[in-house]
């Protein structure tokens, strides 16, 4: 009678829960807090003019302005650029380390991996030590031609910040590929050469459609850091490569147009979630089409491909 009487009841015990629906405010808050309000913010401060009224016209004169056209392109050039660059070293890489066995592949795929854990502007201070005008390559051609013979400005042109940034971006390519090569079913590239197909074959037919979700996500990740790049064009010293992170910094930092910064801001924030929603569409779509759920079937089409 006394365990009956202390149960509290059962009506009691159930109005203590929180219904479900409120465990979604503490994160919405969160959002809202550190990215709704700083956004709102950079929008409200668009549609100002430099006298604080409302206006739309700085939209206009930034969007039409020739500075802006330019760090457009050049910030897309620089971003496919970098992003192809890291899709062929980092599919080069992920099949000589899931394919070649050499001493010593752990240890190279453990020292790929550190560069995520890096500053990106370790990556162009090392350039700088190597392509610079005081640099290693630049010794060596005045050890060789003599003190009058110059290198290329390899460093400061947008050929150095595409290979800066192929450099440090490339491991966010080699990382989901490998994953996707370790789950590879090995009786598709057994049937497959077993039955006479080259290596270049098998790679161009059973190896890179079943890993092409991977190399679609790595790829379309280092599109959008290298669109949004701001460290490694800064600290190569390139005056003449102005890309939006830059013109952002310029306008806002060094010239003081507060408005003028936040249009770009803003426009640099919605391309950057256009590309973001056409590569969750595309890769959904992607993994939908590309799944194979059984592995003899691959192993089939191992076949056919090896016969064709």
């Amino acid at each position: 009678m006394s365990t009956l009487a202390a149960a509290p009841p059962r009506a009691a015990r159930g109005s203590l829960r929180l219904p479900a629906g409120a465990w979604v405010v503490p994160p919405l808050v969160l959002i809202l807090g550190f990215v709704g309000w700083p956004m709102m913010t950079v929008l409200g401060e668009s549609v100002r003019d430099r006298n604080g009224a409302l206006s739309l016209s700085i939209w206009s004169t930034v969007l039409t302005s020739a500075e802006f056209r330019g760090a457009l392109g050049r910030t897309a050039q620089i971003a496919i650029g970098s992003t192809i660059g890291a899709l062929i070293l980092g599919s080069f890489l992920a099949i000589v380390l899931a394919f070649v066995p050499f001493p010593g592949a752990g240890l190279a795929a453990r020292l790929i991996d550190t560069v995520l854990a890096l500053p990106s502007f370790l990556i162009t201070l090392a350039f700088t030590f190597l392509y610079g005008s005081a640099g290693v390559l630049q010794a060596l051609v005045t050890g060789v031609a003599g003190q009058g013979a110059r290198i290329p400005p390899i460093l400061t042109s947008p050929l150095g910040v595409i290979l800066a940034e192929v450099t440090f971006f490339t491991p966010f390519v080699v990382r989901p590929l490998l994953a996707a090569l370790s789950l590879l079913p090995r009786e598709q590239l057994e049937v497959a050469a077993s039955l006479g197909a080259g290596p270049a074959r098998v790679l161009r037919t059973v190896v890179f459609p079943e890993v092409l979700p991977a190399l679609a996500a790595g790829g379309s990740l280092v599109l959008l850091l290298t669109l949004n790049e701001f460290g490694i064009v800064l600290f190569t010293g390139a005056k003449d490569v102005i890309t939006l992170p830059v013109l952002i910094y310029t306008r806002g930092v060094v010239s003081l147009d507060l408005p003028g910064a936040a249009v770009v801001a803003t426009a640099q924030v919605v391309l950057s979630l256009a590309l973001y929603s056409a590569y969750r569409f595309g890769f959904a779509r992607l993994r939908t089409g590309s799944a194979t759920p059984d592995p003899r079937e691959g192993a089939g089409d191992a076949a056919v491909v090896a016969h064709g």
